[in-house]
């Protein structure tokens, strides 16, 4: 379904993004069902640490959890993109609320067996529902307008980063008077509430008759949007034990580190806001190139700075062009999927994301005390370079016109 002429001005705005038919009403029923992906990660460390006394079973109850929640959510979106949002989406979320309920109720008291608990956030991570993904696929289909859908998507990159600062600061207020499980209710509530009230949204139907080709439609061109993807999942990752590493080591002040990591998202916020609102001339390639380019060298940059203060603004400099280069990969990952697999082109990217940063934060915390501190910054803002040149090399191809009806 096309937006009306109406809902296409000649100079799109953030506001014209939010007047598209059905858009507001999903967004805000999304929103708060992503939610439950900034709130669910301190939730269950905290829950974990606290039921086991074992910061090392909490950290491998929650790698575990993070693993199968992206290294299967291309399956996941497959199966949305096979069935439809409003068949798919709220059973996905009733069953990872159902194991996000359970997963609280076994961390409630201490004393907790390690081995039951991994094993339900396990099956917690391979039911989480594919809901980024799903958005952005529903953005495409509302909108025509390219410069509007651009907006769309930066409006949305911008709100899914809020989300993850917003997230922890909802559970430490719980946490005033509720035990950290509670968290994980909380999470669960979010995610099947919201989730329903999304899959209910007018304009998210289900595939049109004879079109679902079990979400079968080969999804190419997806390598320069998923390898810049990993390189900046892989470089941020890095440059957050990095910020600690400096504030601890030469600073000798670790209450600095919130301020740093603070402003690289504040950097992306306005990075993102921005790169909606410029009329780019230049191919959607050629501006995924630039932005990998520029946000490898701030990084590699960054290590040469003299102080904390001085970091903190190289980080939000490297900010600025986080929330576009990744905005710009799902763009380019959508003009390359055919409309019965647009969810699952758009977890690919996101899986790619968190695939990278759980790489690099593994990656450079080994190198972390063998090199110099400005090598491994050198290192960090590598990855995201390298993959520039792919970006630049795609092959182009047209965006597709939206089809007739919702997804």
């Amino acid at each position: 379904m096309s937006a009306p002429a109406s809902a296409r001005p000649a100079a799109p705005s953030y506001a014209a993004v939010l007047r598209v038919p059905h858009a507001r009403r999903a967004f805000a029923a999304a929103l708060t069902a992503r939610l439950s992906y900034g709130t669910v990660s301190i939730a269950l460390l905290l829950s974990v640490t606290r039921a086991t006394g074992s910061y090392a079973a909490s950290g491998l109850v929650l790698a575990l959890f993070g693993a199968t929640a992206v290294l299967l959510m291309p399956l996941r979106a497959g199966l949305v993109d096979r069935y439809g949002p409003r068949r798919a989406l709220p059973p996905m979320a009733t069953v990872y609320g159902v194991l996000l309920g359970l997963l609280a109720v076994l961390t409630w008291r201490t004393g907790a067996s390690v081995a039951p608990v991994a094993v339900t956030a396990v099956l917690a991570g391979a039911c989480a529902p594919p809901l980024g993904p799903v958005m952005r696929a529903l953005w495409s289909a509302l909108i025509g307008d390219p410069d509007l859908l651009r907006r769309a998507f930066s409006l949305d990159g911008v709100a899914e980063e809020l989300l993850f600062v917003s997230g922890p600061l909802l559970v430490g207020a719980l946490l005033t008077t509720a035990p950290p499980p509670a968290g994980l209710l909380l999470s669960a509530v979010l995610v099947v509430g919201g989730t329903c009230a999304f899959a209910g949204c007018a304009g998210l139907g289900g595939t049109r008759p004879g079109s679902r080709r079990a979400g079968g439609g080969r999804v190419r061109g997806l390598l320069a949007p998923v390898a810049v993807a990993a390189g900046a999942g892989l470089a941020l990752s890095a440059v957050e034990l990095l910020a600690t590493a400096f504030a601890a080591g030469r600073v000798h002040n670790a209450a600095l580190v919130p301020w740093m990591l603070g402003a690289l998202s504040a950097g992306s916020a306005v990075g993102g806001l921005l790169n909606g609102a410029v009329r780019w001339r230049s191919a959607a390639r050629v501006r995924l190139g630039w932005f990998a380019a520029a946000l490898g060298a701030v990084i590699a940059a960054a290590g040469f700075a003299p102080g904390p203060w001085s970091l903190t603004a190289a980080m939000a400099c490297a900010g600025v062009f986080v929330a576009p280069a990744l905005t710009t990969a799902y763009l380019l990952a959508d003009e390359h999927a055919p409309h019965d697999a647009r969810s699952r082109a758009g977890a690919w990217v996101n899986a790619a994301v968190n695939a990278g940063s759980s790489t690099g934060a593994v990656g450079i915390g080994l190198l972390i005390g063998h090199l110099p501190l400005t090598t491994c910054f050198a290192l960090a803002g590598v990855t995201a370079l390298a993959s520039a040149p792919l970006a630049w090399s795609a092959r182009s191809r047209p965006t597709q016109p939206a089809p007739a009806a919702g997804l």
